[in-house]
């Protein structure tokens, strides 16, 4: 374990305490009598004002929307970088109990044998008779902690420490796996027909202000650890949803994976990464986002839970400078989510919210997901099918699909019923289903 990196994690602590101080603060609002009206920006409408008639159209409305969010939210990944091949490390044909196999690849993220590399843990039914569909996304805590079983090897990379795990070093241990295990029910994914692709988050990139330096954007930044990024520079976000993509290259050469019938899906910071990478890579065939919140499917505009000043002060890491430029001014935001959420069409995209999960505003992740239904009426899809929103556990929708259910900010068993029954739909091809 690097021991720089512990130090980078208290200078960047002090650092978001510094910048909390000298900055106003935006104050949080969960009051819904006090949320004031807002205007949000149309999809199908030019910067310079000319509207969408037409899907070709709005293809070229598209390439200038992930030219906003790449300027303004997320910033560009860097042109050219390198996609080295992945190495299968190990392959178990009689994994959990003999119902799959598992494979482990190292993914390489740069050209340097020595640079930053990530761990794609995949598990595919033993059962499968040709290619099938799959579900690929990021953990929190390793690819140990998604499952008990001992044939996973324990995260190389910095992990955070977690008093329920007895993590207190950044170093992953035993008694921390299967910690995750609740979020990925491996079982009942695989009994669906779909194989499972995950990777731990921390491979590309260590989740904390200062991570950077010895993760992927460190290695492909001009000056190094020394780098001094410029305002639409992408942030950590942006290179997480690099290596979905990286892991996705190396699931269109694995001959047991349909390809092309990959969801991303990923739940609160990951779930932005979802949204991010799905809008970026329209290879990704369906894209989940569980309770992504501020900066992922819920509008900017509304005043409701986190706020564009509360999530650039917490994490200031995520995004790209100029995000910031909006903490205090989110009117003058160039676009809002439900055009990241547009940006998915005409391809399947599942929302999904918390009864409980306040600080994501439910509410703002549902309206978010219906005004991106222009865009889809466009193409021919259909949205949610609902005027307002559904009551608790009552999924909806088309091609556009959301539900809030009870509980608390989480992914879990419910939540997966429902992106497995959603994926059947769309997701899985018309002889499978």
């Amino acid at each position: 374990m690097d021991p720089r990196l512990n130090w980078l994690r208290v200078v960047a602590l002090l650092a978001a305490v510094s910048s909390a101080i000298a900055a106003e603060a935006i104050p949080s609002n969960e009051d819904e009598s006090k949320v004031p009206s807002y205007t949000l920006p149309d999809p199908l409408v030019f910067a310079d004002g000319r509207p969408v008639q037409d899907a070709a159209a709005w293809r070229q409305r598209r390439a200038e929307l992930l030219e906003l969010y790449r300027s303004h939210v997320y910033g560009r990944t860097p042109k050219g970088l390198p996609r080295p091949k992945g190495k299968v490390l190990s392959t178990e044909a009689d994994a959990l109990a003999g119902v799959a196999v598992r494979k482990i690849v190292r993914v390489p993220l740069t050209s340097d044998p020595k640079g930053p590399a990530m761990d794609v843990l995949i598990y595919l039914p033993k059962s499968a008779v040709g290619p099938v569909p799959a579900f690929v996304g990021y953990n929190f805590n390793g690819n140990h902690a998604v499952t008990l079983d001992p044939g996973v090897p324990l995260a190389r990379s910095w992990v955070e420490n977690r008093k329920e795990t007895g993590i207190t070093d950044h170093v992953a241990n035993e008694r921390s796996r299967g910690s995750e295990a609740s979020a990925w029910p491996i079982g009942r994914i695989l009994a669906r027909g779909y194989a499972v692709a995950t990777i731990y988050y921390g491979d590309v990139e260590a989740d904390f202000d200062g991570g950077w330096k010895t993760g992927l954007r460190g290695a492909v930044a001009k000056e190094g650890p020394a780098h001094v990024f410029a305002p639409d520079e992408w942030g950590a976000i942006g290179a997480w949803a690099w290596g979905l993509s990286r892991a996705l290259d190396h699931l269109e050469t694995d001959r047991a994976i349909d390809a092309r019938h990959v969801a991303v899906i990923g739940h609160s910071r990951l779930g932005k990464t979802s949204l991010w990478a799905g809008a970026q890579d329209e290879r990704f065939a369906m894209v989940v986002a569980n309770e992504s919140g501020e900066g992922g499917a819920a509008l900017a505009r509304r005043w409701f839970g986190e706020t564009v000043w509360r999530i650039n002060t917490s994490f200031p890491h995520w995004f790209c400078g100029r995000f910031k430029d909006y903490n205090h001014d989110v009117p003058s935001l160039p676009v809002d989510q439900h055009e990241l959420i547009a940006l998915g069409a005409p391809r399947p995209v599942y929302v999904a919210s918390a009864e409980e999960d306040r600080w994501a505003d439910p509410r703002g992740e549902f309206l978010a997901t219906k005004h991106a239904e222009p865009v889809y009426a466009l193409l021919g899809k259909p949205g949610l099918g609902v005027a307002v929103m559904p009551p608790v556990n009552t999924p909806v929708g088309g091609t556009l699909g959301y539900h809030i259910r009870t509980g608390k900010h989480a992914l879990t068993a419910y939540d997966w019923e429902q992106y497995l029954d959603f994926a059947d739909r769309h997701l899985k091809p018309a002889k499978a289903r």
